[in-house]
């Protein structure tokens, strides 16, 4: 990744757009931290969580977790007032747009800027508040689920191996 366009940090203001959670299709891909905030900000069990508000979507040699879009493509928790679950956000939202295909180069750092008006507008960014952002994405470790298992019915998918327990 070519860090020297970003060495003295980056500008970034939420506009409250709404682009990044409406509009086009998209997933918003699921870590287990993610999972655990989503059932407790919403007071549901494991089962319900994911039947109401998650899909798995095929990526080949495996499923990964998102949530579920409307027929407008708008987040799944996307409400009139904004983000229904802002405070337990997936780290894929919380993160935007210190993504590191976002961050592979000025040009892509740039044509990401004709999506968001926010970028490159607002507050500037440190280079350690973007490297703790990619971080803490790389870490959050996706939920992934062989094929076999996400053919199973949500309600019937095993809570401990989806979230480590």
């Amino acid at each position: 990744m070519d860090a020297a366009f970003w060495d003295e940090g980056l500008r970034f203001g939420c506009t409250r757009c709404s682009r990044c959670c409406t509009g086009e299709p998209g997933y918003v891909f699921l870590a287990a931290g993610d999972v655990r905030r989503l059932m407790a900000a919403l007071a549901l069990d494991f089962s319900s969580l994911i039947s109401r508000y998650c899909r798995f979507v095929d990526m080949g040699e495996h499923f990964a977790l998102s949530l579920r879009e409307r027929s407008d493509h708008s987040c799944i928790f996307w409400g009139k007032n904004g983000c229904d679950v802002y405070d337990a956000r997936p780290i894929q939202c919380s993160t935007y747009p210190f993504w590191s295909s976002i961050l592979e180069s000025r040009d892509t750092w740039s044509e990401e800027s004709g999506y968001c008006p926010g970028i490159d507008s607002g507050a500037l960014h440190a280079r350690q508040e973007i490297e703790e952002a990619l971080a803490s994405r790389r870490a959050s470790g996706l939920i992934r689920v062989d094929r076999e298992t996400a053919r199973k019915a949500p309600e019937l998918l095993d809570e401990a191996a989806i979230l480590g327990r």
